[in-house]
Parts: C-alpha cells; structure tokens; sequence
C-alpha cells in the first residue's frame, strides 16, 4: 500500500480513538459515512457467521441516537477509555474504498481511578478515501476477542 493511503488510514484511526477517549462522543459519528454500518461483535459469532452484535447501527442518524441516549437516558457507571492501536493492514478495494484490519486494546479508567484491561480485538473496516467528507468509515466492525465483557457495553469501542 502506498504511503499517502497508509498515512490517510492511520490518521482517521488516530483520531477516530482520541475522540473517543476524550469523551468527545458528539463527534464520533462524523467519522463514518451517512449510510454507514457500524458492529460490535465477537471473535466467536463472527466464525460463526452471526450477523448480529452487541451494537448494530446502519446509518450516521443511528449512531447520532446512540450518543444522545448515552448522554441524556442511559445510566451506567462513570468510566472512559484509553485506545491503544497497532498499525493497520490495508488492503486496496473498489471505487475509492480500501480494506483495513487494525488490532486494538481498551483499557477501562473508572471515576475510583482504577484501570483495567477492559477488551482487545481488531477493527475490521471499509474506509472511503475519495471524495467530498473522505476519509470516512463505511463500515466498522469491531471484533472482540473475547466472549464475554464483565460490564455494560455504554461507550462506542
């Protein structure tokens, strides 16, 4: 893969997570197209071709929802979190949309302080590259490699 589509992927990862991690949730679905797709599921039912997840949204309005209902419904405990990502493999693919893979690991900051190993996985994602609001996420999976989260999934991962 050529350095300018590296330096793209890995810039939209980089800030993709820092939004995250500093509570920036409001900007969080600007990262990803309006007819996106976002997934959170497991190692597990990914081999077994389960198509549902922890968090399915098809669309930018739906993941706009999600934060509105994280900060003004849900009640969950005060916590953040601390991305740490590896480097992503990209793979090209068709009309400006390449294929990314990129290994991830969440630590879970409690309001106590106390932090813990809270997930691993990987990100599998579609990434527009080309275009008026390029780059942006078509599509996000995020797999866990665990079966089991000890926790409330709240907060997008």
């Amino acid at each position: 893969m050529d350095v300018a589509t590296t330096f793209k992927v890995q810039e939209l990862q980089a800030r993709y997570v820092q939004a995250l991690d500093d509570d920036r949730l409001e900007d969080w679905p600007n990262f990803f197209i309006d007819a996106c797709r976002y997934v959170v599921t497991t190692a597990d039912n990914l081999a077994q071709g389960m198509p549902l997840g922890m968090i399915y949204a098809t669309s930018r309005a739906m993941l706009r929802d999600r934060v509105r209902s994280l900060r003004d419904a849900n009640v969950y405990e005060a916590q953040r979190y601390r991305h740490m990502i590896a480097p992503p493999v990209i793979e090209a693919g068709e009309a400006g949309v390449v294929h990314a893979k990129t290994s991830f690991m969440v630590v879970r900051i409690m309001h106590s302080g106390e932090a813990m190993m809270f997930v691993t996985g990987r990100y599998d994602d579609r990434i527009l590259l080309e275009g008026p609001e390029a780059p942006r996420f078509v599509e996000k999976t995020v797999v866990l490699d665990s079966r089991v989260i000890d926790t409330l999934l709240a907060i997008p991962i």
